[in-house]
């Protein structure tokens, strides 16, 4: 085969992401053939690397050069340029553009992380994807800490998905949709299940979840820089992190951790979000910094992000007709601070996508 007959049968591939062959995407970026047309290197650009969908698509290609006739083939791969991936949002078919985890996209995520348990990061998730909701974005949230579940109760849901056809329709309340590992364990058993069984749970809640269109898919993430936490950044094309920090020195030294994995695996750092920053006595109305000051002011400039937002240590108010044991009402003080840092968040993101 000569360099255009190979040029004709790379094009025929598919990106195994972004499902437009490589002709249609311009991705074959180089091809030369040597010692006597036995061996062939070629350059592919594709959606997104890194991914198990990839190695699959380079056995393939390997396996049709050499059925082609070349006795050994190397192939390199490139990450198609943003204008292309944009030029393909306009004529992505509806399935293609709601597959979450396609580079076609438009949902924006937003990880919630933390260094270590404990120090309100469900609580910051929640009421941050509510607040997100009240302010008119479609907002949906995974529960990502498999291990420690929370959301569910943390926001008073007592139904359960429905699911029609293999797909799962997820609950929603408060304008948040949202799916949970505590949806599918009976009577909050401990969950004993080791690592791959975990990454094909958190890949059902991608792909085989009815999300519908959303602006943003928030993801509460286990504490600390585990498998799951690596697994759901490796899974995701692009995404946005916030840290949660209480003012405590330590608790800020050990959530750097969570940030610096963010910076590895080329995720953004949208802010810090310092929680229990303070309790505010009801009789001298005075606070009180129960657990010291300045964590999140130093963890921010560790990762050279802003604080978001600081959050008092309290408790909402308990309305039994609309009962949520996490849930800051709309109008209560903390309510409003979250509505302040949802609008943050909304600006930031403008700013990012510009």
């Amino acid at each position: 085969m000569n360099e255009q007959q190979v040029r004709e049968l790379l094009g025929g591939f598919t990106d195994p992401i972004l499902h437009k062959t490589l002709a249609e995407t311009n991705g074959v970026l180089e091809v030369s053939i040597k010692e006597e047309k036995e061996h062939v290197s070629v350059k592919v650009a594709i959606a997104k690397l890194g991914t198990p969908e990839q190695l699959t698509f380079q056995m393939d290609i390997v396996n049709e050069l050499k059925e082609a006739g070349f006795k050994t083939v190397g192939i390199r791969f490139a990450e198609l340029d943003a204008s292309v991936l944009e030029q393909f949002r306009g004529t992505a078919t509806r399935s293609e553009a709601q597959d979450l985890l396609s580079p076609i996209n438009k949902t924006q995520f937003i990880s919630i992380a933390s260094g270590k348990g404990g120090v309100g990061k469900s609580t910051v998730s929640v009421n941050l994807a509510v607040a997100l909701a009240r302010l008119g974005k479609k907002v949906g949230l995974i529960d990502a800490d498999i291990y420690g579940f929370s959301v569910p109760d943390m926001m008073g849901v007592q139904d359960m998905p429905r699911v029609e056809n293999d797909r799962i329709f997820p609950v929603e309340r408060f304008g948040v949709k949202m799916i949970s590992m505590g949806f599918f364990v009976e009577n909050n058993a401990p969950v004993v299940w080791r690592g791959p069984m975990l990454g094909k749970v958190l890949d059902q809640f991608f792909r085989d979840v009815e999300w519908g269109d959303l602006d943003y898919l928030l993801l509460d993430l286990p504490p600390g820089t585990g498998d799951v936490a690596l697994d759901i950044h490796q899974m995701l094309p692009e995404s946005y992190e916030i840290v949660v920090t209480t003012p405590h020195p330590t608790a800020a030294f050990v959530a750097a951790r969570a940030g610096a994995m963010a910076i590895k695996t080329q995720h953004h750092i949208l802010g810090v979000v310092e929680n229990m920053s303070w309790f505010q006595s009801e009789v001298s109305g005075e606070k009180e910094y129960v657990f010291g000051k300045g964590g999140g002011t130093k963890l921010a400039s560790e990762l050279r992000t802003q604080l978001l937002g600081q959050i008092p240590l309290g408790q909402p108010d308990i309305i039994e007709a609309d009962f949520a044991p996490s849930v800051y009402a709309r109008n209560h003080s903390t309510g409003q601070l979250y509505l302040e840092m949802a609008q943050n968040v909304i600006d930031q993101l403008a700013k990012e996508e510009k």
